[in-house]
């Protein structure tokens, strides 16, 4: 018998005949299953090789986003500031894309926080794969994206997600940050109207 078995054989005789030795061992066993079952979780710049994993990750969040291909991928991501995956045990589970001000960047919101914001950072989106949600991925990325602007001495971090059609969970998520609603838009001839929200960095 191995020393690791003879172990586990021991505890097993001493739950057995020692009443209050079950309540250690269910804990002692409990924690011995988390840790070695613990996910990895690491944040790193987003590569090219992650980009069939943003792609796909975006398809299955794109009624919130905007459709995007590699190509496209590959553009905002060279106008990009800040651009960083999420990944659970080496897999892509999440990403951030955002631009700073006075990049080549066209798109409606980017443009309506351009004409009224000097300096400031634009969340262009945000996803996390439904398989990996509950495991707080969305914040850790916030959290490191206002650590990123609060280093380059970028005041303001923008943003907009959707109330016609509404998006819940995102208004939720994005007031635990402090953002604020400093406006409002239709897009897509009518198609859709989006909250456009501002956090001071602090």
């Amino acid at each position: 018998m191995r020393a690791g078995e003879r172990f586990m054989y021991i505890c097993e005789q001493m739950y057995k005949r020692i009443p209050f030795f079950k309540a250690f061992f269910i804990a002692f066993t409990n924690i011995l299953t988390k840790i070695f079952t613990m996910e990895k979780i690491l944040l790193r710049n987003a590569e090219a090789a992650d980009f069939a994993s943003i792609v796909a990750l975006n398809a299955s969040e794109v009624q919130h986003t905007s459709p995007m291909d590699e190509v496209c991928t590959q553009e905002l991501h060279a106008l990009s500031a800040y651009h960083r995956v999420a990944t659970v045990d080496g897999a892509v589970a999440a990403f951030l894309l955002a631009m700073q001000d006075h990049a080549s960047y066209r798109n409606d919101n980017y443009e309506w926080f351009a004409a009224r914001y000097e300096r400031f950072l634009y969340v262009d989106r945000i996803v996390v794969g439904n398989a990996f949600q509950g495991r707080k991925l969305g914040s850790l990325l916030y959290d490191d994206l206002f650590a990123f602007a609060r280093n380059a001495g970028i005041p303001m971090i923008t943003c907009e997600f959707n109330i016609v059609p509404p998006n819940e969970p995102s208004r939720i998520f994005h007031d635990k940050f402090g953002f604020e609603e400093v406006g409002t838009q239709w897009l897509g001839g009518g198609a859709k109207q989006v909250s456009l929200r501002a956090a001071r960095i602090q």
